[in-house]
């Protein structure tokens, strides 16, 4: 693989202008798709097989009417005072009047005003699903009752369900990635050029995927995902290449050579880091969930966008910017300027596997110790409840709760659905009585017959809110005592039912996803370095990372730990899927730090340097790197901390921990230290897997052996060049 990816590179440098041409053009052809075909994004959650999900269905096909999204319209009057039917009249005329309305309650004729009458309800049902409702609609949804005087008037439901949208903060991490980059290089050609490339791949990557969501349905949080992933390995992914390439030049050799050399070693290991990141994400699609089949898929496919910008569109840009990429110092005199001193990378080495003991005592038990408050981790799709403060479902959902208590934000439906109507309304009474009878409901409304009375709807108030334990018991119970009405089939749905039968499905799937994944790290190193204990050591290593994280995230999103200081205004369960997109993401990215620092050990090893020295060695010429690396991508993870969306707010802080855990605990610090306690053992591998194992060379071996001084290589052309 080394000898394609050396040709390729040395191509691409030499194509220069032809390459950067290809890639305009199709960011054009991607640019122009995306505008034309883009499809709208929705927070819908479909869930095969569960009984929230069959209980949706049979209302689309039976109760079309009811199947629809729902909206609800808070109504409070001044302290002191009460509401009456004058009063909140012109509000429930108005939203009868919102485009695709099918209907407004009143009230008082459907009994959902308080006991101390200041507050009301008002239900709203659409014809469409929230998907397909408009921005237009939406609008003219939260308009009904603004202008009525002297009441309190908040929108919120289903309906105003918000789509998550790209802001300017993430901007914040990619103006410290950019300044990680100039510190690092010295050179603002060479930080400027490794972001643009970053920032092409990127924008080819989301291009293409807005060209893709008229036909697919793609949550709103996809893209963000998309994005996150596609901007920092893309970054990381020109870092390390570029970093290859300016320690060629530095050491005397010709530039479209050192090109080809950076992409023949760093780009295999960057094939091999991207690879590993699209099979974790891909690979959610075992666990049967579509919207994290999406997700996982969309944030593939910019990774893989961003591995082939880098091994392509790079070496391109590198032709262009010749010598520039040194810092001013280093760019006269070519060979004379000699190797780089030793820095610190060296200098921790040392440290490192002199007091390896220590190192892997304090580390392991660190990490263990931040792993506890994983056990108390809670999984939920995320409600009102913890929108940010003073937006409109946030205040509609505390408003719901001061006046009705929290129960009402997480209505349940009952769907009853018998042979004919007699068989339905027997069934129906006997559900109600059934559910009003147990633990944990708060009321059960009466029935509600479609038009030929064979489905029925019960709408179940609980005690607690959507979230809440008491809830999950509650609707556990309700299914339990149901399952044995005669004459029908009665369905929990409703989304804090779909919710919890989300939570419950992923995790049951999460830890048959873990094992799938540390198995995988562990055949795909062996493959990679030849080596037994190698992956063994990185799959422990990856699980206390995923350990560690797990436990911040739980301490501060859930448990309320310093949650003030990243604007959490409710701590409460985690969002059901992020569990499962950590391990998945995380194992990506710690396979990227994996493999750049014990590839260069396994480098130097087979290139004759002993066990210790080759890991010091390894250490030292990519700690620098994977520094930056790891910063970098802390920082375009850290952006999206800002954004209001909890889900979003989570997902970049538990990615941005991750990495800071597995780079600088995990791969700098522990990995080397057993690396130096194993010795030469690290690198055994029994004489018949030797055999049967494909031989990938990421490291470049047979690419150093057959690029000695003196030989001459043809290239694509057919001429010969001096090496």
């Amino acid at each position: 693989m080394a000898s394609l990816l050396y040709r390729l590179g040395r191509s691409s440098f030499r194509r220069r202008g032809r390459v950067v041409a290809v890639w305009l053009l199709l960011l054009a052809v991607l640019g122009g798709a995306a505008a034309t075909l883009m499809g709208p994004t929705s927070d819908k959650f479909t869930m095969p097989g569960t009984e929230s999900q069959r209980a949706l269905d049979s209302l689309q096909k039976e109760f079309p009417e009811a199947s629809g999204t729902t909206g609800t319209i808070v109504i409070a009057a001044p302290e002191g005072a009460k509401l009456d039917p004058e009063s909140v009249a012109p509000v429930v005329r108005e939203a009868n009047a919102v485009p695709g309305v099918l209907g407004a309650m009143d009230p008082f004729k459907a009994g959902s005003v308080s006991r101390d009458g200041r507050y009301a309800l008002v239900q709203v049902q659409f014809e469409e699903t929230v998907d397909k409702v408009t921005d237009e609609q939406k609008d003219a949804y939260e308009d009904a009752g603004s202008g009525v005087d002297g009441l309190r008037v908040e929108h919120g439901g289903e309906v105003l369900s918000a789509e998550v949208e790209v802001g300017s903060t993430e901007a914040i991490g990619v103006l410290i990635a950019a300044a990680v980059l100039v510190i690092t290089f010295g050179s603002l050609v060479a930080a400027g050029m490794t972001l643009l490339n970053a920032l092409v791949g990127v924008g080819a990557g989301m291009a293409g995927l807005f060209a893709l969501s008229s036909v697919i349905d793609l949550t709103s949080t996809a893209p963000i995902l998309a994005l996150m992933l596609g901007l920092a390995v893309g970054i990381d992914y020109s870092l390390f290449i570029t970093s290859r390439y300016r320690q060629y030049l530095t050491d005397g050799t010709e530039a479209e050579e050192a090109a080809g050399r950076a992409v023949g070693t760093a780009g295999s290991a960057v094939v091999f880091a991207g690879a590993t990141v699209v099979i974790a994400l891909a690979g959610l699609s075992v666990v049967n969930i579509p919207f994290l089949t999406v997700m996982g898929l969309a944030a593939a496919g910019t990774v893989a966008v961003a591995v082939l910008v880098a091994l392509t569109l790079l070496p391109a840009l590198l032709g262009f910017a010749g010598l520039r990429v040194l810092p001013r110092k280093r760019r006269d005199g070519g060979a004379e300027n000699g190797p780089a001193r030793e820095g610190f990378g060296f200098r921790w080495g040392r440290i490192v596997t002199k007091l390896r003991i220590p190192v892997l005592l304090l580390g392991m038990l660190g990490l263990s110790a931040l792993t506890v408050p994983a056990s108390d981790m809670r999984l939920a799709l995320p409600d009102a409840g913890t929108a940010a403060e003073g937006s409109p479902t946030r205040e509609a959902y505390d408003l719901t709760a001061e006046g009705f208590g929290p129960g009402f934000n997480g209505r349940l439906i009952a769907v009853v659905s018998g042979d004919d109507a007699a068989a339905t309304g027997s069934a129906a009474q006997q559900a109600a009585k059934l559910i009003q009878g147990t633990d944990g409901v708060l009321a059960v409304t009466p029935p509600q017959l479609n038009a030929d009375k064979t489905t029925a709807l019960l709408t179940v108030i609980p005690e607690t809110g959507p979230t809440d334990p008491k809830t999950e018991r509650a609707v556990q119970e309700i299914r339990d005592r149901v399952g044995g009405v005669e004459g029908a089939e009665v369905a929990l749905s409703g989304a804090t039912a779909v919710g919890i039968d989300v939570s419950e499905k992923i995790e049951e799937a999460m830890l048959v996803y873990l094992l799938l994944v540390v198995g995988l790290s562990v055949l795909l190193l062996m493959l990679v370095f030849r080596s037994v204990l190698v992956p063994v050591k990185a799959a422990l290593g990856f699980l206390l990372t995923i350990g560690a994280t797990f436990g911040i995230t739980v301490a501060i999103f859930q448990q309320g730990h310093l949650a003030e200081w990243l604007g959490v205004d409710t701590p409460g369960p985690l969002v059901s899927f992020l569990p499962i997109l950590l391990i998945g993401i995380l194992f990506g990215l710690a396979m990227d730090y994996e493999v750049f620092l014990v590839s260069r050990m396994r480098e130097d090893f087979v290139h004759g340097a002993e066990a210790q020295q080759a890991t010091v060695g390894g250490l030292g010429h990519n700690a620098r790197v994977v520094t930056a690396a790891a910063l970098i991508m802390t920082a375009v993870f850290g952006g999206f901390v800002f954004m209001p969306d909890p889900i979003i707010k989570s997902m970049g802080f538990a990615l941005g921990v991750g990495v800071l855990v597995d780079a600088f605990i995990v791969r700098m610090a522990l990995v080397p230290a057993t690396m130096s306690l194993l010795g030469r053992a690290a690198w055994w591998l029994p004489r018949w897997a030797d055999r049967i194992l494909p031989d990938l060379d990421i490291e470049g071996e047979k690419l150093q052996r057959k690029l000695v001084p003196g030989q001459r290589e043809s290239d694509d052309t057919g001429r010969t060049v001096r090496v």
